[in-house]
């Protein structure tokens, strides 16, 4: 009786042996093995480091997707641009080709002084009173006295790049010269001169301004060109 205590005791003590070795070896593999949130640096086949989690991977693809879209936008931006700028040229220049040069009686023309005295520049504004738009070309042929039949010089570097082209009811206008404003010029009165358009004969009356007129030294007159824009300072003439 006291033998089988005896060796139940120890079949007892052995199996609680094996058990506690078993336990212990879980244990060790446990703490031993990554967590799911952990990342682990590996090396890529190209030398760049990536997270073995998917980080990198998904990092460059966003940058790879926002690189192409960026492409396309500028691509498709700038021929879209180009394309919109073609055709409003191309529609610019058949509008003003189409349209018909004015002649005397599309505009009224008047004279005003420019700056204060002494008085050595007029603005001549020619202003569309038709229906219907008109091209206006070239300068205005001026003549200010009898006894000089010479138009008066153009100044070349006045010239607009585009064609004037005239809606109904608006103007343009032509910077004039009268003088240097000095006091020992040939200048000589003038109360109106004639004025003609490029391309059409008639003559134009055109008052001058102040209740006196202008002093013109014909040595010393200039025009500009007719523009669509009141142009101070940036016809130095």
């Amino acid at each position: 009786m006291n033998t089988l205590h005896r060796t139940a005791l120890l079949a007892a003590a052995g199996t609680a042996l094996v058990l506690s070795l078993t336990a212990c070896q879980g244990d060790g593999d446990a703490n031993s093995a990554p967590t799911s949130g952990s990342s682990v640096n590996v090396q890529s086949p190209s030398g760049d480091a990536s997270d073995a989690s998917g980080t990198t991977g998904a990092t460059n693809s966003t940058g790879s997707s926002s690189t192409s879209g960026s492409t396309g936008s500028n691509s498709g931006g700038g021929s879209t641009k180009t394309s919109g700028s073609s055709g409003s040229a191309s529609s610019g220049e058949q509008a003003s080709a189409s349209t018909p040069v004015c002649a005397a009686g599309d505009v009224r023309i008047t004279a005003a002084t420019q700056d204060g005295p002494p008085y050595t520049h007029i603005v001549l504004t020619a202003k569309n009173t038709s229906r219907h738009s008109c091209r206006l070309t070239g300068f205005p042929h001026i003549q200010f006295l009898e006894s000089h039949k010479q138009d008066v010089p153009a100044v070349a570097k006045s010239r607009p790049e585009a064609p004037v082209v005239l809606a109904a009811g608006d103007p343009a206008y032509a910077l004039v010269k009268l003088s240097d404003g000095g006091r020992e010029e040939n200048n000589e009165p003038v109360t109106a001169f004639s004025v003609m358009l490029a391309g059409d004969p008639t003559v134009i009356a055109v008052t001058a301004p102040g209740s006196e007129g202008i002093a013109v030294d014909p040595a010393k007159a200039l025009t500009g060109y007719w523009t669509p824009e009141l142009r101070n300072g940036a016809d130095d003439f």
